[in-house]
């Protein structure tokens, strides 16, 4: 057995689960294979547990026995009374193995419910791992991100609707940009670069998308692994791949980029420019300027957390001089 492999503590709020699915899905039925599958690839499963009045779901019953569920049953009450009692047997079952089997070290509660936001607070405070799965219309907005990472039910894989709105359809079929994603990976592989100062690891560069959005995926992006995303940015230019200490988390870094170069000539010409017309231009307004000569421009595209870092690094390859100036209480950019 792995030392390193993740032991995982599986909990399912299994009404909140099968109602909302049958609702997103257009009257599909919950599956729970695509759950398990995507849970093999985290760790080792030690614990199973769905909870639910199984009288109200005899042949979903069935099939999570199958699958080595342990099926607690929640005595038929009315309405919001046996909601509750789920949800707290759910939550005390959770607490407890906490502490009695130290070594799970990972929690998926399975559920949409914001209820559930102060039991995965308590697992991460006691050094816990948690991961949420939840139908994305039935999820509240609290619950995502108190998680180490979120999965929506609908996004994984094998999980397939009857049938599908317009809307829906247009909805799984947009592809976000790449713009967007150089983005999102470049400003955080510069804040690692920062806050370390020591190389960064595709798997910590993951574990840090994560940190920022606990539902992040690739596979949003049409991507079937992380490393596949990595290899695409680094074709396109954005990043750089070199072998790292262990095999399959290579070394990132940021790639030569002839865009930013490219901005950063654009700088020193706006510069130049109105420093010849009305003297040394201040900082507020410049990144105005530098856009009506390249409207695409963002530095977070490069990587840099604000407009004054990227006018930093130009100073630091010594395009422009960068002072502050008490009179203009602002920096006032020059050409050398």
């Amino acid at each position: 057995m792995d030392a390193d492999e993740a032991r995982i503590a599986l909990f399912l709020d299994f009404e909140n689960l099968a109602i909302g699915a049958r609702d997103a899905l257009g009257g599909a039925r919950f599956d729970f294979r695509p759950i398990a599958d995507a849970l093999a690839d985290r760790g080792r499963v030690v614990t199973r547990r769905a909870y639910a009045d199984w009288s109200m779901f005899e042949e979903d019953s069935r099939e999570l026995a199958r699958n080595h569920v342990e099926l607690i049953e929640i005595p038929q009450r009315m309405g919001a009374v046996r909601k509750n009692a789920a949800d707290i047997k759910m939550a005390v079952d959770a607490i407890e193995l906490a502490f009695e089997r130290e070594f799970i070290s990972t929690f998926v509660i399975c559920t949409g419910d914001s209820d559930f936001t102060p039991l995965v607070h308590k697992l991460r405070e006691l050094n816990k791992r948690v991961i949420g799965v939840g139908v994305k219309a039935s999820t509240s907005a609290m619950l995502p991100p108190a998680c180490d990472e979120f999965l929506f039910y609908e996004n994984l894989e094998g999980v397939e609707p009857l049938k599908e709105s317009a809307a829906e359809v247009e909805e799984e079929t947009k592809e976000r940009s790449v713009d967007e994603l150089a983005r999102l990976v470049t400003s955080t592989l510069a804040g690692l670069q920062r806050s370390t100062g020591e190389v960064v690891l595709a798997s910590s560069l993951k574990r840090a998308l994560l940190r920022k959005d606990p539902t992040f995926s690739e596979a949003d992006y049409g991507f079937r692994a992380f490393g596949e995303l990595l290899r695409f940015l680094e074709s396109k230019k954005v990043v750089t791949l070199s072998e790292g200490p262990a095999k399959g988390d290579p070394v990132v870094a940021f790639a030569t980029n002839p865009e930013e170069q490219e901005a950063f000539g654009a700088l020193v010409e706006v510069v130049r420019d109105l420093q010849a017309r009305n003297g040394a231009p201040q900082l507020s307004g410049l990144k105005n300027q530098l856009r009506k000569r390249l409207p695409e421009f963002s530095e977070k595209r490069f990587g840099y957390g604000g407009f004054l870092q990227f006018v930093k690094a130009a100073r630091t390859r010594g395009l422009v001089e960068l002072t502050w100036s008490d009179d203009a209480n602002d920096y006032v950019v020059t050409v050398p």
